[in-house]
């Protein structure tokens, strides 16, 4: 019995201990800044992030410490990924978790292409499977991978009031399957209402898709039209790169996305 209860202890022990060393570890990344030549690639390569005060700059460094301690790179057709890449991807990634608790906890790889990419869809109608090919620019899979074109990647994060950005819109879905599917209904902050927000995003995504039906001009992109998942992430898109205009067009959006992600981008200058 006491060989029994010793042993039982001994493990205990060491799972408490790793447990212990990993939030140390994870302590130290958030609490360590970035060097100024990675810090200078960022501001170079997503210039959004030159809009953020000065103590969330701040956050961001840790969060992109964590990131890159978690996630592995991988080019594609050839792609030889460098650390311009590696930060430009990891800075818009950690901007939707900037201020929040929210993580990528089964995020471990990053596949990047080139360029777009081919990738199999399949549709199901009743027993009847089909498959095509189509061309994309990023695809986020539950509980990870993400893979992403370089080339539209960069442009996206480059041009930052277009409000269009494949790297915010594949991660939007990353946080969006955090809840256990990728619905349009995200882990909620704390105070945040289900029904408040269901009913925004109903709401909001049903005027969306009458909008995009009748050809008329909309802030939020009309891809999102095509499902409540895609409605959520470009709205995220608009949310960080055209604050403003969402904020003006669709208050009660704008609001909720406000809540969930603990920032409010319309006052970052």
């Amino acid at each position: 019995m006491v060989p029994f209860l010793a042993f039982v202890l001994l493990v205990a022990g060491f799972f408490a201990f790793r447990y212990w060393s990993r939030r140390r570890a994870r302590a130290a990344l958030l609490s360590t800044p970035l060097t100024a030549h990675q810090r200078d690639i960022i501001d170079r390569q997503v210039p959004i992030i030159r809009r953020l005060p000065a103590a969330l700059r701040g956050k961001l460094d840790g969060k992109v410490n964590l990131f890159l301690n978690q996630v592995s790179f991988y080019g594609c057709d050839g792609l030889e990924v460098t650390e311009e890449m590696e930060l430009s991807i990891a800075a818009q990634a950690c901007l939707l978790i900037l201020n929040s608790d929210l993580w990528y906890d089964t995020l471990t790889t990053v596949l990047i292409y080139p360029n777009a990419f081919k990738s199999k869809q399949q549709r199901h109608s009743g027993f009847v499977v089909t498959e095509k090919e189509i061309v994309r620019t990023g695809e986020s899979w539950d509980r990870g991978p993400v893979i992403l074109s370089w080339a539209h990647s960069q442009q996206g994060a480059l041009d930052d009031r277009d409000g269009q950005n494949v790297v915010i819109h594949e991660f939007a879905h990353q946080i969006d399957d955090l809840s256990g599917g990728t619905n349009g209904v995200p882990i909620l902050s704390e105070g945040q209402s289900f029904a408040e927000w269901e009913r925004t995003f109903l709401t909001a995504y049903e005027a969306h898709v009458r909008a995009v039906e009748h050809g008329q001009p909309t802030v939020i992109d009309p891809y999102g039209a095509t499902g409540h998942e895609e409605f959520f992430a470009v709205s995220v898109e608009v949310f960080f790169e055209r604050p403003r205009a969402l904020k003006h067009e669709v208050p009660e959006v704008y609001a909720q996305l406000s809540k969930l992600f603990h920032l409010d981008p319309v006052s970052w200058t």
